[in-house]
């Protein structure tokens, strides 16, 4: 995988996980104000970097988050702040459940513990893979993603989403069809902020303060004017957020 660090060497570890269709660049509007204070590591999620060869899918949840605690290991980190925004955030519920003593807090962003239907997961990974990438579907994807619709920041996105490998991204199609996290939840001990976008269409703030209300430790709050990658959208008020969670807790 590709891995970029940013932030003091000697700093709190934090890593941060991304969305499905995304490279680590989706970041890029948060590095300056969290490598302030934080060690980051940023890394492509498995089959998003298409400069690597690409495994072949379907994956599994397991295989996600297990690459994340070998990075872990491979950086020397012992255990670190996880920050993940959709798929990225299933990764952070992942570790949080089956490695809790790597993963001091937890931020999950417009995410849950089970996304969408399995048939579309499956639906939409046979149609990349037939169709060779995700250009005749990168439009409408991105158009979830944003509530205002920015051109520059829109084709930014787009050229992102069209570099991700097609078996890569279907690979994790298919994990996201396999996924219910939702027996875990309530073990997850780390604090958890769980962060929505008050006008995502992929998944409601209703649906994401519902399934918060599992956490031992857990607070929800929804970011005005914000869609899909609430991180990208309202990033001053976002990197607020982490950096009080980070240093007050829950």
């Amino acid at each position: 995988m590709s891995v970029r660090e940013d932030g003091p060497t000697e700093g709190p570890p934090l890593v941060l996980c991304n969305s499905l269709g995304t490279s680590l660049a989706m970041w890029d509007e948060n590095v300056s104000a969290l490598a302030a204070r934080r060690r980051l590591l940023r890394y492509d999620m498995r089959g998003h970097d298409g400069a690597a060869p690409v495994p072949s899918g379907p994956y599994s949840i397991d295989e996600l988050g297990g690459e994340v605690l070998e990075l872990l290991d491979a950086r020397g980190v012992v255990s670190a702040a996880i920050c993940g925004v959709s798929l990225g955030g299933i990764v952070g519920l992942w570790l949080a459940i089956n490695a809790p003593e790597r993963v001091e807090k937890l931020v999950v962003v417009c995410s849950a513990p089970q996304l969408g239907n399995p048939d579309m997961w499956r639906q939409r990974a046979e149609a990349v893979r037939r169709d060779g990438g995700l250009a005749g579907i990168s439009q409408a994807i991105v158009g979830r993603w944003f509530a205002a619709g920015d051109p520059e920041r829109v084709a930014a996105a787009r050229e992102m989403l069209e570099a991700v490998p097609a078996e890569g991204y279907a690979g994790c199609c298919e994990a996201l069809a396999e996924l219910d996290l939702s027996a875990g939840v309530a073990t997850i001990e780390a604090p958890t902020l769980v962060i929505a976008g008050d006008e995502d269409p992929v998944i409601k703030p209703a649906e994401v303060e519902a399934w918060t209300q599992k956490l031992p430790n857990g607070r929800f709050v929804a970011l005005e004017s914000a869609a899909h990658l609430a991180n990208i959208e309202q990033a001053a008020i976002f990197n607020r957020y982490l950096l009080s969670h980070f240093e007050e807790g829950v």
